[in-house]
């Protein structure tokens, strides 16, 4: 009998019922003319899944299967691999059990990858098979930093200062500095992979310093010497088409590109400071949305009320919380529920986020005199159902907001306050009246995002009676808890961010406290008594579940 290890891939899949000869001929013939590997042409046919090619190679040969997304890559053996063979062959160290080196690979059959590997680590090493997406995503991970690196080395040798004629052409400037132009690009998508909300270019006294803003941290990732400042800041600039000659005053610009097929809006923004102008890029996919309101976090009580709260058929639907807190990502959230064909929807924003189908997305543009205020009386005009203002920053616009929820519309949008209960007298601070106020809003949705804990590497312990207490779990009562611990696959311990709620729903008896003008600790008092719970009561709820760690309820404990 022919050894398994000698057959070719497509006599494997055959013998495991796979695939058969047609398909498998059409494949060769398909091979041949586009010069790539069988089993990439297998898969891009539809003949085979990339599944069914894993579980062949795991199975009949006896290739161990590691999925990439929840094994926790031993930092040591990361980059162990010189980079050229890595991504040559698209393979990977990941760890070493018995003496053999773990190598992730797409194709374990590859003998000419292994004999390559085997002679630039001179020792043994047992391939395992592993998805090639995943793979390609750890290799990004770990060796990203190391294409900067290089990128930063070659701008510094070529580097001499340059005069830049203010009416040059930008295609000579690209040519006179292509390093930074790579430095550049590189940064960005190295900041995309690693999924940063925000990418900050800062000058120090001595250096530059590039951080991303990472599930809402900020973390750096490289340091650059002082002479890349005015390059990378000018070519910012260029793609963001703001002044290249102005370094006095703050600017503003966008760009939109497209990275690893998925069309990114870039928001830029540079601000003077005493070493230099720092440069923030604030990064927004504009692939379409896809989160539903099942998937932000609401707890089941909470859903059943948010759930009434939006099926309202006129009103106003707050969403309230500070810059960051996933405001934006709710509303959507709510337009995809609330958006049939039988409705008119329009969004006033700025800016447009997401691109949602089927909706009438319009940009503000102040300059123009497009304000929230002019903009929304133009929307009233245009027989909508559903209104979605960005924000409300004015009492002018949130007087107009109002007036359009008690005449027919729902309107949905967002304020910037610290709880559901003091949004009330923030509108009345504003200028609104109560009892316009108490008429018009029919649903208040104070969030903040919490960090989610790694599930390769938290570490599980017995809660104390601190923590307990604070908690609210009687301290009699024994309760396993995670804390965050850190591992190659997350920043620090943490994976992620979900929305942590606060939903006060007008009902008769708040309304009539808004119409007397209660405090807000009346309105608080009320509100809890009818059923709201608060952000600490939530977020408590996600430590106890093993979601996200005691520290993290205490910050969102603290900042309300």
């Amino acid at each position: 009998m022919k050894d398994l290890r000698k057959l070719k891939l497509g006599e494997l899949l055959i013998k495991a019922g796979k695939l058969d000869e047609e398909k498998l001929s059409q494949a060769l013939t398909l091979q041949k003319k586009v010069g790539r590997k069988l089993g990439d042409v297998l898969v891009s046919e539809g003949f085979i899944t990339e599944e069914d090619m894993i579980e062949v190679l795991e199975f009949q040969l006896g290739f161990p299967h590691i999925d990439l997304d929840h094994y926790a890559i031993n930092p040591e053996y990361g980059k162990l691999i010189p980079e050229n063979l890595v991504r040559r062959y698209n393979v990977m160290a990941v760890d070493e059990k018995e003496g053999l080196l773990i190598v992730a690979m797409e194709d374990p059959l590859n003998i000419f990858a292994i004999d390559d590997v085997k002679m630039a680590l001179k020792r043994d090493i047992q391939p395992a098979i592993t998805s090639k997406q995943k793979l390609r995503n750890a290799i990004d991970r770990f060796y990203g930093g190391a294409d900067a690196k290089k990128i930063v080395e070659e701008f510094e040798d070529s580097y001499s200062p340059i005069e830049i004629d203010l009416a040059e052409d930008e295609e000579d400037l690209d040519v006179a500095s292509a390093p930074i132009v790579k430095l550049l690009q590189t940064i960005i998508e190295n900041a995309i992979i690693q999924k940063a909300s925000d990418i900050h270019i800062e000058p120090q006294q001595d250096d530059v310093r590039v951080r991303y803003r990472i599930d809402g941290d900020l973390v750096e990732v490289m340091n650059l010497g002082r002479n890349t400042l005015t390059g990378l800041t000018t070519r910012v600039k260029i793609i963001g088409r703001m002044n290249i000659a102005e370094k006095r005053i703050p600017q503003d610009g966008r760009v939109e590109m497209r990275s690893s097929g998925k069309d990114i809006d870039m928001r830029i923004s540079t601000l003077p400071t005493i070493y230099g102008e720092k440069t923030v890029i604030r990064i927004l996919d504009r692939g379409g949305f896809n989160f539903s309101k099942e998937s932000i976090g609401f707890s089941e009580e909470d859903m059943k009320r948010f759930d009434e709260v939006i099926t309202q058929p006129y009103g106003m639907i707050l969403v309230t919380g500070p810059t960051g807190s996933g405001k934006s990502t709710t509303l959507y959230s709510i337009l995809k529920e609330v958006n049939t064909s039988e409705r008119n929807v329009v969004t006033l924003e700025d800016p447009v986020e997401y691109k949602l189908k089927g909706i009438n997305q319009v940009q503000v543009n102040e300059k123009a005199g497009m304000t929230f205020a002019a903009g929304l009386r133009s929307i009233l005009r245009q027989d909508p159902d559903v209104v979605m203002l960005g924000e409300i920053r004015d009492g002018e616009t949130a007087e107009i907001a109002i007036r359009a929820s008690i005449t027919g519309h729902i309107v949905l949008s967002t304020l910037h306050t610290n709880d559901s209960p003091s949004t009330v007298a923030r509108l009345v601070d504003m200028g609104v009246e109560p009892y316009l106020v108490s008429s018009a809003v029919v649903g208040i949705l104070s969030q903040r995002l919490v960090k989610k804990l790694c599930p390769r590497c938290k570490k599980e312990h017995e809660a104390t009676e601190v923590e307990k207490r604070r908690l609210g779990v009687p301290e009699n009562e024994l309760l396993k808890i995670f804390e965050p611990v850190g591992c190659p696959y997350c920043n620090g311990g943490y994976k992620g961010r979900t929305a942590v709620h606060e939903l006060m729903v007008m009902t008769e008896g708040i309304r009539n406290l808004v119409d007397k003008g209660a405090t807000t600790d009346e309105i608080r008092k009320l509100a809890l008594q009818e059923g709201m719970n608060t952000l600490l009561h939530s977020a408590s709820r996600l430590a106890i579940e093993g979601v996200t760690s005691f520290a993290e309820v205490m910050r969102i404990g603290y900042t309300i």
